[in-house]
């Protein structure tokens, strides 16, 4: 479907040549910055409590900046975003507002409703919107009301307030369009929802990261910038690493009020010193705007931070626009017609490029959801500062951290060196990377930047970010947390779906391959105790899954035997296996490589099927479950879970005619199946007319058992709900699972919704609700399988329906239930909204879509972070899947 001569795709080209720099400028601006590990300098850690959003406005970042729908460079260096007032709230509205994890009944969440409405790879065009009720903002009623909700109460939301019942609200609209790779047009539409006119402050913002006040010098750490008055009513910037640039205002409701200060520490509001080493410090426009303190900016008009203050009146109904244009053509005027032609020209290449990217046979909804996906994807991508060494010891300008911090987070991770844009899975959220995460955004990435994509997945493997052991980070709370080992997978599926566009890169693969060696190494040499191929890698990303913290000693003693972590390894082990092959084809090196792994797939299914007996496999209830070995005794946990479902991941089909092409590997396979039968009884073949071996199936459970576990995976009492798998099945609710350790009983049962429990803060849930990425993983699975037996194999789907599916029409089944929680029901509800109406029938609110982090087992409605666009973004391969059975009835497999 690509359109390979459409402008867009021709500035990812000119991008990824170098002879034009279009990433350069892009939505790269963090939502937040306060709150996370890399400001926290605390004795004990507790990031939280160390910068809350009370210090935000008053208190320099070290890392960092954050803002509202922003824009800034791929360094981080000049931002630009919006600020806000309606003229009743006590603070300016320069960032958007949440919970901590503390404040939380559901651990750390947004209070805000905004959207991600388009995007293009470069950013040639982007668009955004924010909902700013005219009420005062209720910051105190939010974090009062949901102090005193427990677990088991719903989180108490913005909404929930009854702020925008009357429509008494501005919808603030932000695009931005590129003319040139350093030129950004931007157009701030306001509209007022409300019934009488109403006031509204606007101020554009554009300032410079601190840099400066560390005490450091050499990379990234510049002589100090500057912005000032141009004398036009235009903004001038200078700064050491990036050219000359002017920010241009638009004067069609009166010239602005150019204002400016230094994005300096307000020292007598966070520290409570006697005065502020100079007088013009970060909240000045906050104190400026909201308590009229006009000697709070600096009258010579220049500083570091600086905004264009416009006071607008905006008419009941209506509509007010202002534009801007920030350039390096310093003798650029600011021609309204000319950014309106741009504008709408962007946005007409925007739809072009997605029309090649987009199935044709969607229907206008699923289109929509396709969009808004890749366009949340695209603004999910943030500037990213960590240096763990500096973190640690302290800047030379700055009081010493405690000693205690370097025997404390992190402390085996000097060597990390993060400054990069980075996919993060939430910019409010989650403004960190997540390994496992990043691993599933990268795959519908693929479609639309292939490049990027395969830049993040070799990123995280380079010399800086992976540990010298060979584990990979994990993310900032705890870089030394283990994450199922998924970023093979993830190569893998970009090395193909990019390969249609670009052909297969056999260079990438190979240095990927390579360092992916390193870390295979490090998993079998650090999570395999026994060295009997059982492995045990932790909490593996499935949080409060299981009866205990996987990740901590067990309350019991003894060791755990992971039904996941196994599994994932044998995934990973099969997927090496199907890498080297194709790197053989070039290079008869890797045929070593491809026997290497062949065989370690194979003894880590021996193990997972047969050791000690059945392995981790229990034949009397059908199900794969963690094993509990302690004081000579093995007990199966018996939760019926995704930990139990993953095993069916690890499936590979090898075809004849490749092989034939390997002579070495085909001569040392031949071998282990004629002298190895203990261990080949594993692997399952297909024979074509003629007799001979057509397919080898690599897989962990035998035909038998993937049957037996596909039971209960398709039932809807249990695994399947009308919107895909839970994490856990509902036959816990009934009958929740127990076990009983020193007069204590630890127990799992069925929770759909948020999480009942503080377990890993009390903000995510793997007990009932549905979660994209193992969703999206069964399903590529279940389409392995099905090209290895064809019509052969069907299963009765729904359980007890009556009706037998071949796996390649389950695996559309799941594409069409997940994609179903994006799309309008009988009644115009999208499950994602839950009870909220107003999506369905308040034409302000129809059509935009929210992109959560899970979703409630039952009902659909979105869960957890609101804007984890990341691996939710998987729903475009759904809808793919989706588009093509209906395009070709009979399930065939797809690459």
């Amino acid at each position: 479907m690509t359109h390979h001569h459409d402008a867009e795709t021709q500035r990812l080209k000119a991008d990824a040549d170098r002879t034009a720099n279009w990433k350069r400028w892009g939505t790269y601006l963090s939502e937040r910055q306060w709150g996370t590990v890399r400001e926290d300098y605390s004795e004990g850690g507790d990031s939280w409590a160390y910068f809350p959003h009370e210090h935000a406005r008053s208190r320099a970042y070290r890392w960092g900046e954050d803002g509202l729908l922003g824009w800034g460079d791929r360094q981080g260096r000049l931002c630009f975003a919006l600020a806000l007032w309606n003229g009743k709230d006590p603070i300016l509205k320069e960032r958007l507002f949440g919970l901590t994890n503390p404040e939380g009944n559901h651990g750390e969440d947004v209070k805000e409703l905004y959207y991600y409405l388009d995007a293009t790879p470069t950013h040639s065009y982007c668009k955004g919107l924010y909902k700013y009720p005219q009420a005062e903002f209720p910051y105190r009623r939010l974090v009062d009301e949901n102090r005193t909700r427990g677990y088991h109460a719903p989180e108490f939301e913005l909404a929930d307030t009854g702020i925008f019942d009357q429509q008494r609200y501005f919808d603030v609209q932000v695009e931005y369009a590129k003319a040139a790779a350093d030129d950004v047009c931007i157009r701030i539409t306001v509209s007022n929802r409300g019934p009488d006119d109403a006031p509204l402050t606007v101020l554009p913002t554009l300032w410079f990261r601190n840099t400066w006040a560390w005490g450091r010098t050499g990379e990234a750490y510049d002589a100090r910038p500057g912005l000032s008055t141009l004398g036009d009513g235009s903004l001038g910037s200078h700064h050491p690493t990036l050219r000359p640039l002017k920010l241009l205002c638009d004067q069609r409701h009166g010239r602005p009020t150019l204002l400016f200060t230094e994005n300096e520490t307000n020292e007598v509001v966070v520290f409570k010193t006697a005065t502020n080493p100079q007088p013009y410090v970060k909240d000045a426009f906050h104190r400026y705007v909201v308590s009229g303190e006009h000697r709070a900016v600096n009258p010579a008009g220049r500083g570091t931070k600086a905004a264009a203050l416009y006071q607008l009146t905006v008419p009941a109904r209506g509509v007010v626009t202002l534009e801007l244009r920030l350039t390096d053509d310093l003798g650029a005027q600011l021609d309204h017609g000319e950014v309106e032609s741009l504008i709408a020209r962007r946005q007409a290449e925007a739809d072009h490029f997605y029309q090649g990217h987009i199935a044709p046979e969607l229907t206008p909804d699923e289109a929509l959801v396709s969009r808004q996906a890749y366009a949340g994807l695209l603004w999910s991508k943030q500037f990213y500062h960590y240096v763990v060494d500096h973190w640690r010891e302290g800047d030379p300008a700055q009081p010493p951290p405690p000693d205690g911090r370097k025997e404390g987070r992190n402390k085996d991770w000097r060597h990390l060196y993060n400054r990069d844009v980075i996919s993060m899975p939430d910019k409010w959220e989650y403004p960190w990377f997540a390994a496992w995460d990043l691993a599933f955004h990268m795959v519908p990435m693929a479609s639309i930047d292939p490049t990027f994509a395969k830049e993040q997945l070799l990123l995280f493997l380079r010399e800086w970010y992976m540990h010298p052991n060979g584990q990979l980070p994990a993310y900032e709370f705890a870089f030394g947390d283990v994450n199922p080992p998924v970023h093979a997978w993830a190569a893998w599926r970009v090395y193909k779906i990019a390969g249609k566009q670009q052909g297969r890169d056999r260079a990438w693969l190979a240095r990927v391959f390579q360092k992916l060696l390193i870390n295979f190494t490090w998993w079998v040499n650090r999570k395999d105790d026994d060295g009997n191929n059982l492995f045990s890698g932790g909490f593996l990303g499935l949080d409060n899954i299981g009866l205990f913290d996987r990740s901590k000693p067990l309350p019991t003693g003894g060791r755990l035997k992971q039904a996941d972590g196994t599994a994932w390894m044998a995934f990973y082990a099969s997927t090496m296996l199907a890498m080297a092959l194709e790197l053989a084809e070039n290079d008869p090196g890797y045929e070593d490589m491809a026997s290497k792994f062949f065989e370690h797939f194979v003894h880590i299914v021996d193990a997972m099927n047969t050791l000690g007996g059945s392995g981790l496999w229990n034949e009397e209830d059908g199900f794969y479950y963690d094993q509990l070995h302690v004081d000579g005794r093995v007990i199966p946990l018996k939760t019926r879970s995704m930990v139990g479902v993953i095993p069916l991941f690890a499936v590979e089909v090898l075809e004849s005619a490749a092989i034939n092409k390997l002579p070495e590997f085909k001569k040392r396979l031949t071998w282990f199946l004629q002298n190895r039968k203990d261990l080949a009884r594993h692997i399952a073949f297909v024979s074509p007319t003629g007799g001979t071996h057509g397919r080898l199936l690599l897989a962990v459970p035998s035909r038998d058992r993937l049957e037996r576990t596909l039971r209960y995976v398709l039932d809807e009492t249990e695994f399947l709900s009308p919107h895909g798998l839970r994490a856990l099945s509902q036959a816990h609710k009934a009958r929740p699972y127990g076990f009983d350790v020193a007069g204590k009983t630890w127990s799992v049962d069925y929770v759909p919704g948020e999480s009942t429990s503080g377990a890993f803060g009390g903000n995510s849930n793997w007990r009932g609700p549905i979660w994209f990425p193992v969703n999206y993983l069964l399903i590529e699975a279940l389409q392995r399988f099905a090209h290895f037996y064809g019509d052969e194999l069907t299963v009765e789907c729904p359980k007890g329906s009556g009706q037998r599916l071949t796996l390649g029409e389950v695996a559309r089944v799941l594409s069409t239930r997940l994609s179903a929680l994006f799309l309008p029901g009988p009644d115009g509800q999208r499950p994602i909204h839950g009870a909220d109406r107003r999506y369905a029938d308040d034409p302000a609110f129809k059509g935009l879509l929210l992109f959560h982090e899970y979703f409630h087992g039952d009902s659909g409605a979105g869960l957890g972070a609101s804007h984890q666009t990341g691996w939710t973004a998987l729903v475009v391969r759904c809808l793919g899947d989706v588009a093509y059975g209906r395009a070709h009835p009979h399930p065939t497999r797809r690459g």
